[in-house]
């Protein structure tokens, strides 16, 4: 029995090996989880109480329409419930999108090295992803991609702000400058996962066009990553759009509690946030100590420069060694970098340890 032509075409790929098969492979009984940008510092003690006092009532599924959620971020975002779709996280609302808006034969651009869920989802629907690489300085290449999308005219294009894997971010006024440049056929697929480690006043000022479909995730700030639920913005239509293919029962009933709760607790949002700031400074510190630099970040995690690609694979497998997981980017030239998230004190002295001694054993840095 043969899967279809398109499913039998794709190559085999594992878009992210998770901690627990490196464990597996490498016995480890327990790692340092620096590699997945999940929050080191927890989800709000509101949110697990709230899904705790619910936990008897597994047996039911969760609202389809996760209705009580969806006005409380209309609330938070001055919008209409009906301008908001609640999936099982980033990823879902990812898939959707691409489903919805990209025939197959159809063209999608993307930076090269960007979030790879996009392009498995473009590459598994049949579509066609058109890419153009980072700058030298680790940027998306917006007017490469602005110019990419006038030439091919694709019907989506993915923009992650702050960026996965760079932590680099765009000012709103010029990601509002650049979405006004594509052709008028190009959905504006617009990523902000790490929204909420950013004043909202340097985002992209609130837009609800068809155009445009911007998402976000309680994966992050909110701690919920294990949950499963994020949420797009976007118009009526193409919320209806979605509708028609999403799978109804696809967000976790305690998914949709926490959340609600995560939502109503600020205070703890903000220590999350300055938590993270005070992780990422002293990441800087460290690379400064090393004698290498950073990639400024407004994300949850740090780029530190290894000088070069196959040095910063050493050093990833070097920490794996000593219990410490992180991730790199794949593609050039942000593959010479290792990423690492925001850790606990804990955490951020043994990835501090660990990484003075594989720099010492793949050649301390010059």
């Amino acid at each position: 029995m043969r899967a279809t032509r398109l499913v039998e075409a794709l190559p085999a790929n594992t878009p992210f090996i998770g901690p627990e098969r490196l464990m597996r492979e490498n016995g480890h009984t327990e790692l340092v989880r620096l590699g997945a940008n999940e929050s080191a510092f927890g989800p709000s003690p509101k949110a697990v109480e709230a899904m705790s006092a619910e936990l008897e009532r597994l047996s039911w599924y969760g609202d389809p329409d996760s209705f009580a959620l969806r006005e409380a971020l209309a609330a938070k975002h001055r919008c209409s419930v009906e301008q908001i779709l609640v999936g099982s996280g980033i990823d879902d609302l990812m898939g959707l999108t691409v489903r919805a808006f990209v025939d197959i034969g159809g063209g999608a651009v993307a930076a090269r090295g960007t979030y790879p869920t996009f392009a498995y989802h473009v590459a598994g629907y049949g579509g066609r992803l058109e890419t153009v690489p980072y700058t030298n300085e680790g940027e998306q290449d917006l007017e490469a991609l602005a110019a990419l999308a006038r030439r091919v005219r694709p019907s989506v294009l993915y923009l992650a702000n702050p960026d996965n894997p760079s932590g680099v971010l765009v000012e709103g006024e010029r990601i509002a400058r650049f979405y006004e440049s594509l052709p008028d056929e190009t959905l504006l697929l617009l990523d902000e996962a790490y929204a909420d480690f950013v004043a909202e006043s340097r985002l992209m000022e609130p837009r609800f066009e068809d155009r445009l479909v911007r998402v976000r995730t309680f994966s992050k700030a909110y701690g919920l990553a294990g949950a499963r639920i994020g949420y797009a913005l976007t118009t009526p239509r193409n919320a209806e759009r979605f509708e028609r293919i999403r799978l109804q029962y696809g967000v976790n009933r305690n998914a949709q509690i926490g959340a609600l709760a995560a939502l109503q607790d600020d205070a703890h949002l903000r220590w999350v946030v300055a938590e993270t700031a005070a992780a990422l400074g002293e990441y800087e510190t460290l690379a400064r100590d090393l004698g290498t630099t950073t990639i400024p970040s407004y994300a949850n995690f740090i780029c530190i420069d290894m000088g070069e690609a196959d040095r910063a694979t050493a050093i990833v497998r070097a920490l794996l060694r000593r219990g410490v997981w992180v991730r790199k980017p794949g593609a050039p030239p942000l593959d010479r970098y290792i990423r690492v998230s925001a850790g606990t004190p804990p955490m951020r002295a043994a990835f501090a340890n660990a990484l003075r001694a594989a720099l010492v054993e793949c050649v301390a840095l010059p």
